[in-house]
């Protein structure tokens, strides 16, 4: 699942395309979305703002309707070239870390079945492949979202309150293990299995320590370790992240050199990794 800094990061390369006027081409070659006539309704229209909030991007007309996506484990924002284009071929992926693909060359590809959609301006294109969440809604049915409602401070965003994130942290079972806690976007928004292994290392705080245990301060640190390189990475691609635990297991510590482990947490199985040796 991709975190708050790739979705971030998204935004910000979708709007190169598609700010600054109204769309030239809206194409839905999916099945699952050609019979709900997004094309027709969005032909000619302009997106007047791109609003990533933790894992989800709203993508806002001129007209009032709103894309609302969520890519889950499986979904991805590409910008290529249009069909006839000659632009690079750029990908905006639900991996971390995975880097730009080039070589569509002159004319870009067809567009595949996994394409939901396709918003295209000028000589490039962005689509949206594979997603399992892409909704075309009006601003009010965004407004009362009960899942945007919940969401907590965005780690990503300018600004960001970290008093209130560990105020709702404090709100969670305190049996839970912190690392799992951290996942809670109702919590803190943006955070997912890398940021959260990577920001209790930083912290020198075990993942696995039960929330209850974790002091107000030690959960300020572990938020204050992540903000800025998520930050950094939303701008300027997550292939910047910190690796000095995450996918290292069984390698040596680069702090201490014990031997880093990493295990499934929580009811979602979710991967941590961590240092046993220096993260008490």
């Amino acid at each position: 699942m991709p975190e708050g800094d790739s979705i971030h990061h998204a935004a910000r390369r979708i709007g190169r395309v598609v700010l600054g006027g109204p769309l030239d081409r809206v194409v839905t070659p999916s099945p699952r979305t050609a019979p709900r006539g997004w094309d027709r309704r969005l032909a000619g229209r302009e997106v007047v703002a791109l609003d990533p909030r933790g894992k989800h991007l709203l993508i806002r007309f001129d007209d009032g309707l709103v894309l609302h996506s969520h890519l889950r484990m499986t979904g991805s924002w590409r910008v290529r070239p249009a069909p006839g284009g000659t632009g690079p071929d750029l990908a905006v992926t639900a991996r971390p870390g995975a880097p730009a693909r080039r070589g569509a060359g002159r004319g870009g590809r067809p567009y595949s079945a996994r394409t939901w959609l396709v918003l295209g301006r000028g000589e490039q294109d962005v689509l949206q492949i594979g997603g399992p969440f892409l909704e075309l809604r009006t601003s009010a049915q965004v407004a009362g979202d009960p899942r945007l409602a919940a969401l907590g401070p965005d780690l990503c965003a300018e600004a960001f309150d970290a008093d209130r994130a560990v105020a709702r942290l404090r709100q969670d079972d305190p049996t839970r293990p912190v690392g799992d806690a951290l996942l809670d976007q109702r919590s803190v928004a943006g955070i997912g299995n890398v940021w959260k292994s990577e920001g209790c290392f930083a912290a020198a705080i075990d993942p696995w320590r039960p929330l209850g245990r974790t002091t107000d301060d030690e959960l300020h640190a572990i938020l204050a370790a992540v903000r800025p390189g998520i930050r950094r990475c939303a701008v300027e691609g997550t292939h910047l992240r910190p690796k000095h635990v995450y996918g290292k297991q069984g390698r040596p510590c680069p702090r201490c050199g014990t031997t880093i482990r990493s295990a499934a947490m929580g009811d979602d199985n979710r991967t941590t990794s961590w240092c046993p040796g220096c993260q008490r």
